[in-house]
């Protein structure tokens, strides 16, 4: 008996994905990368800069699919390297518990949350990171943010999708929305 499943990352091809988001959910990761103090306070946050479709720049949190047969946790680390570069060290505990859940629906006002592209589930992860982080794929660059900062209006309108909205969810979740 041969075993023929396919365990390489690339498990579906560009036009099977495609065929797959229009039929089913797609689930995927999202992290807020932090930086935190001796305490384990969040000093600052994270957020790549991007070009969106419509040629304009845009800020974005760390996402991915997760693979099949991948475990969440190598899903967020595997993730966070593609985006944040291999020596970003993040703090990814052992059974690591998503702060929300966000439905991401390509039909605009479902939720906060908008893909065109697919209905997607995303489990969303607030994760200290230590190391150098140096923005890889698409990004045009990484910068770091106050948490003040982050939630405020120029930062929000910087970022599309929803991503705004889940960014201010893990500032609550960490106490730091007024």
């Amino acid at each position: 008996m041969t075993d023929t499943t396919d365990t390489s990352p690339g498990w579906l091809s560009r036009t099977e994905i495609e065929d797959a988001r229009g039929r089913l959910p797609i689930v995927y990761v999202n992290a807020v990368p932090v930086r935190v103090d001796g305490s384990g306070a969040v000093t600052s946050v994270g957020l790549l800069l991007g070009v969106a479709p419509d040629q304009t720049f845009s800020r974005s949190l760390v996402s991915g699919r997760v693979l099949y047969h991948e475990r969440i946790r190598d899903a967020l680390l595997r993730n966070l390297e593609k985006d944040l570069g291999p020596v970003a060290l993040p703090h990814v505990p052992a059974s690591p518990q998503p702060f929300t859940v966000a439905e991401y629906f390509p039909t605009p006002g479902v939720t906060p949350f908008h893909d065109p592209r697919q209905h997607a589930v995303s489990l969303a992860y607030v994760v200290p990171v230590t190391g150098d982080c140096r923005p890889r794929q698409d990004a045009l660059d990484l910068v770091w943010f106050s948490p003040e900062e982050a939630a405020g209006e120029n930062v929000q309108q910087e970022m599309s999708g929803g991503q705004g909205v889940l960014l201010r969810q893990a500032l609550a979740h960490v106490g730091l929305m007024p």
